[in-house]
């Protein structure tokens, strides 16, 4: 009955996201609240159909049915519950799956959380969020149906991919991003509403920016997540490599942070309007763009785990919804901003937000060329072509630098034009950081520019950042008599949106540095070692003490053990193994990593002889690569406390 009531599921949660989006669309037009009453109530009915539908799956999975041809294709009876879970995400028609729910619990929220609010926008937001799950559950009812009946059933399945169950960050990278993912799709319909009603007031702006917060926070953790998978699992000893999926996650990001910074001009000052919708409707053009190269099976990628007939629906949907966006903006983008509109400059934050507006869509358009090219060269000439990381470093390293300086000049300049005398004040100190920071480098040896100039500019806005945030405390403790520590968090509750934009900062200065210390200054070898015997690098002493072989029910393992010293010191036992899946012919590694403050050692087993005596392995020593998990975690904090509701926003939701 699994298949049946789940294909049943879907197609009511299909009728429901297809009424809604009429109906959503016509109470826009006509203001009737009896039909967005409706709309709202379509939008739920699509939640909770979707919801049920997944349950099913779920259900489908645990109990290993292999009627259910996704059950068939990735499920297995060895498989562990926690992988067996996850492994609804784990295949095309899962994932598509997937998606489709988080669509419908963005779509249901929005409903419940606008019901009372914007009548003039929600409408026309809600119908355009319906109008895109309408798409993605028709894919769910027919080309990519996982719910399809299997005649004659076999009694085990395959499994997910070994990948994929290798580490138990799988079972919160995915569903993480594709939050973020999925929830870009709420300020592309909140972006629609604006051109589809012509008008663009503060409030409206203010609530896109708002719903452009959460998703966009889950897309920042979702990605360093995946690269601390990468770095964990791969063996390698890297966390990015500008695969073409990492770069399709990457490119709406960029978009989207862009968008957070280019509306707070459009709220404060009234300018950009034009531009910051441009940039909602980019960005979820781009989570299709990222969704096609992760399921169509044309990029070549580590992250694609199928082949699929899917790519020429989605490429062609992709088309569409290029043009309609394009057709919208050109009709309707010049009705949101009074012609009369100009920018302060050129010392003004103003401008200082314009340059960093500039230099993400830089950003963007240079991973998209890299990561493009390559395909339609091959489409074009029949000449298959790489684009690898010398290119994306090469044309990233200046951006990511004018980033960081546009990161220091930008809050320190204030609204308008600004005078010499302020410039001076307010950058003297955090410039002379910069340059202590550069003869320091510079005394210690180092030669990399690149490492330096990130080193400065990052001290260069960690200065201002810090300034900014402890600025208004130390004003209100001065004028008031408060202790200080009192008159901080005063301001900083009253202020959250502002002090967790700056908190943000912090952890994409604390990110710079670990990058460009860890790639910069890595250092690397390879060492085959007798068992008893002990090599040394990089000031680690490495004994080799033996293997082990252990037997788990979906796979079995080779363990290979270390003892690790520094200094004559004993820092533990490391045990990188090789696991054997039945899947998969090639054994498929899982590092041992030894993290510090300062830096992290790292262990790849990469063979080990059949009498466990000698064992080759890769060693990786790489500065500071802790501090680029903790900025992630710092920036997740920073989007706490900016988006934590206040008093004021209840009341306007009120």
């Amino acid at each position: 009955m699994i298949p049946e009531l789940g294909r049943a599921a879907v197609l009511l949660g299909l009728a429901a996201c297809s009424v809604g989006a009429v109906t959503g669309m016509w109470a826009g037009k006509t203001g009737r609240e009896d039909v967005w009453r409706w709309t709202r109530w379509m939008a739920l009915l699509f939640m909770g159909a979707i919801a049920i539908a997944t349950a099913l799956m779920e259900y489908a999975l645990i109990t290993h049915d292999y009627s259910v041809k996704y059950v068939a294709e990735v499920g297995s009876n060895e498989t562990p519950l926690a992988f067996t879970i996850v492994s609804l995400w784990s295949s095309l028609d899962g994932s598509i799956l997937l998606w489709a729910l988080i669509l419908a619990i963005w779509a249901g929220v929005f409903a419940v959380k606008l019901k009372d609010t914007h009548p003039e926008h929600a409408p026309w937001a809600l119908g355009s969020i319906l109008l895109v799950g309408v798409f993605f559950t028709f894919l769910v009812s027919g080309i990519a149906n996982p719910f399809e009946r299997i005649p004659d059933p076999l009694d085990n399945g395959p499994g997910p991919n070994p990948l994929l169950q290798n580490h138990v960050l799988m079972i919160v990278h995915p569903p993480t991003l594709y939050l973020g993912y999925v929830g870009m799709t709420v300020p592309f319909g909140m972006g629609c509403a604006a051109l589809l009603s012509g008008r663009m007031p503060t409030s409206w702006a203010r609530a896109m920016r708002r719903w452009m917060l959460v998703p966009w926070a889950c897309l920042t953790v979702g990605i360093i997540l995946g690269g601390w998978w990468s770095y964990e699992v791969l063996g390698w000893g890297g966390y990015w490599a500008w695969d073409p999926v990492e770069n399709a996650s990457f490119m709406p990001w960029l978009t989207a942070t862009a968008f957070i910074h280019s509306s707070m001009v459009m709220e404060r000052r009234e300018h950009l309007k034009g531009w910051t919708i441009t940039l909602v409707m980019a960005t979820f053009l781009l989570t299709l763009l990222g969704t096609f190269m992760t399921r169509s099976g044309v990029f070549n990628s580590v992250h694609s785990f199928t082949q699929s007939p899917i790519g020429p629906v989605f490429l062609a949907y992709l088309g569409v919804m290029l043009v309609v966006s394009v057709l919208l903006l050109a009709a309707r983008v010049d009705t949101l901003s009074p012609p009369t509109a100009k920018l302060e400059g050129p010392w003004s934050r103003d401008m200082a937000f314009l340059g960093n507006n500039l230099l993400f869509a830089a950003f963007t358009f240079t991973v998209l060329l890299g990561t493009v090219y390559p395909l339609l060269n091959e489409v074009m000439t029949d000449v298959q072509i790489s684009v690898g990381e010398p290119y994306f470093n090469r044309m990233s390293v200046p951006i990511c630098l004018g980033i960081l300086f546009l990161m220091g000049v930008g809050p320190a300049l204030p609204w308008g034009r600004a005078t010499f005398s302020t410039l001076v004040s307010r950058l003297a100190v955090p410039s002379g950081l910069a340059l202590v920071i550069v003869i320091g480098c510079v005394a210690a040896g180092l030669r990399e520019w690149v490492a330096i100039m990130t080193f400065a500019l990052s001290g260069f806005a960690g200065a201002v950042t810090l300034r900014e945030l402890t600025e208004p405390g130390r004003q209100r403790a001065a004028k008031l008599g408060e202790p200080l520590f009192t008159a901080l968090m005063q301001t900083w509750r009253t202020g959250h949106r502002r002090a967790g934009g700056y908190v943000v900062h912090f952890g994409v200065v604390m990110i710079a540095v670990a990058i460009a210390a860890s790639s910069v200054y890595r250092s690397e070898t390879e060492m085959t070692i007798r068992e008893g015997k002990t090599k040394s690098f990089m000031g680690y002493d490495i004994t080799y003490t033996g293997t082990e072989r252990l037997d788990e029910p979906h796979r079995w393992s080779r363990v290979a053990r270390f003892d690790i010293a520094k200094g004559g010191e004993s820092l533990g036992q490391a045990e990188p193994r090789l696991n054997h899946y039945k899947k998969m012919n090639q054994a498929i590694g899982t590092p041992t990593v030894m993290s510090g403050l300062d830096e992290d050692l790292y262990l790849s087993l990469v063979q080990v002889d059949p009498e466990g005596k000698m064992a080759s392995l890769s060693v990786v020593v790489e500065p500071l690569v802790i501090w680029l998990w903790v900025g992630g975690g710092v920036m997740l904090l920073g989007c706490i406390i900016a988006g934590w509701p206040t008093r004021r926003r209840r009341e306007e939701a009120a």
